[in-house]
């Protein structure tokens, strides 16, 4: 089978809930994933709106994820730390979880979360990576990836 990422929130291609936009209660959603090549040592996971007027605006990255895990739970990165997750500065200048928020009327916005299989158990150990930092130090480890898409409009 391959390598698969999915959310028990949403449909792949569905709407994103509220309570997981910026505007809600801003809690990143439950993902699970499957199928991950055996020799996966860690996972890193950006998400991107690529709708955005600007440009590609990322609102999440996650790096140094288990190799073990198979899901990460809603609202992860909140709270005590319980492992050595490194979390991404977002474009909003937030090192957490900042869920979609698109421009009133600005019509429907695509989130994809990209989900990295890598072969290095610790992608880096530098303290604040930008999101798109942390998918080019991916880029040369990666040995699948997966991919959710799901929409969002205000």
């Amino acid at each position: 089978m391959a390598f698969e990422l999915r959310s028990p929130a949403f449909e792949p291609g569905g709407r994103i809930p509220p309570r997981y936009a910026r505007d809600g209660e801003n809690l990143s959603p439950p993902l699970e994933w499957h199928d991950a090549p055996a020799e996966t040592k860690s996972f890193a996971l950006i998400v991107e709106d690529p709708d955005a007027p600007a440009g590609t605006f990322r609102h999440w990255g996650l790096y140094n994820i288990m190799g073990e895990r198979k899901l990460l739970p809603e609202g992860i990165g909140r709270g005590v730390k319980t492992e050595d997750l490194g979390m991404g500065i977002n474009d909003f200048g937030n090192m957490r979880y900042d869920g979609p928020q698109p421009p009133r009327g600005g019509g429907t916005h695509h989130y994809h979360f990209r989900l990295a299989a890598l072969d290095v158990e610790s992608l880096s150990q530098k303290p604040q990576m930008r999101v798109e930092e942390i998918w080019r130090a991916a880029k040369g480890h990666v040995l699948a990836e997966a991919e959710l898409v799901a929409t969002y409009e205000r």
